[in-house]
């Protein structure tokens, strides 16, 4: 097993060159020591000896390297997470984009789909899920894998009905979903306006235009270039007043862009005033 020290710096920025020309991913402006973190983490989870083992095994092993991917990528999320963020989404923001004919949602880096499944929620308690569209992208195939089957696990349920009653919601989390042995299969009405597709917020463009962007604890892995560049990715997303939610240590304050947009609460959504 790797001591934690044992992928040195020199060797990460080879990895990250060897994994960008095999492959197309670019995880050269994410930050340094999360980026470093997670490797040395794989490292010890799957025992290998010497640097150069986890390298053989990232560039010459199609498989190995998927879940490489999925470990390096995986965001920790959960339905209702930081349930006053979306008792503000409840509150403030869904009567202003009820006003919209088509309201388009885009929850970016959605991981295994449950921050989407919440959204597909309040906007059906909210009346207004016949005119929505969400669009729930992620770099890693295989978590929105997870999110089209739509099957939680059931132990999850308890912690998730709590965030969802700390949100607001009144009715019973229970009806939302199908109990299955270990797992909770969520209604497939949830799934009827929900897009799922692979996206890369350090290379790919913008592919449409937005009410509202929902981007939660993923920054953080960025680096400030990086950080930057999506923030132009976001704002060329957004229509005019529209509203970008980020992550709790996250903030649009030091962005170029800070002074189009007006921070509306304290749950970190931000929302765009009128410029060209």
């Amino acid at each position: 097993m790797l001591e934690p020290s044992i992928v040195k710096d020199n060797e990460i920025e080879h990895l990250i060159k060897d994994i960008y020309e095999s492959y197309g991913y670019d995880f050269s402006l994410y930050s340094r020591a999360s980026f470093t973190r997670r490797i040395n983490r794989i490292c010890m989870i799957d025992r290998f000896t010497s640097y150069a083992e986890l390298r053989y095994q990232v560039l010459n092993e199609p498989d190995y390297f998927k879940h490489f991917i999925e470990e390096i990528t995986v965001n920790v999320t959960e339905m209702f997470r930081d349930p006053l963020f979306f008792k503000s989404l409840r509150e403030d923001i869904l009567p202003q984009l009820g006003t919209f004919p088509l309201i388009r949602i885009w929850v970016a880096g959605c991981s295994t789909g449950e921050e989407a499944y919440s959204i597909a929620i309040l906007l059906k308690e909210a009346g207004l899920y016949h005119k929505c569209l969400i669009y729930g992208t992620d770099i890693n195939p295989s978590v929105l894998e997870t999110a089209r089957a739509g099957v939680f696990p059931m132990h999850q349920m308890k912690t998730y009905s709590e965030n969802y009653m700390l949100s607001g919601g009144k009715k019973d989390f229970s009806d939302y979903y199908t109990a299955n042995y270990d797992g909770a299969k969520f209604d497939k009405s949830l799934q009827e306006k929900l897009i799922l597709s692979t996206h890369n917020l350090v290379s790919d463009s913008s592919f449409n235009s937005f009410q509202l962007v929902i981007c939660r604890n993923v920054l953080i892995y960025f680096d400030r270039e990086l950080q930057e560049r999506v923030f132009g990715l976001f704002d060329a997303s957004l229509e005019n007043l529209g509203y970008l939610a980020l992550g709790s240590k996250e903030t649009l304050r030091f962005s170029n862009l800070s002074k189009f947009y007006h921070q509306i609460d304290s749950q970190k959504i931000w929302r765009k005033v009128d410029h060209n």
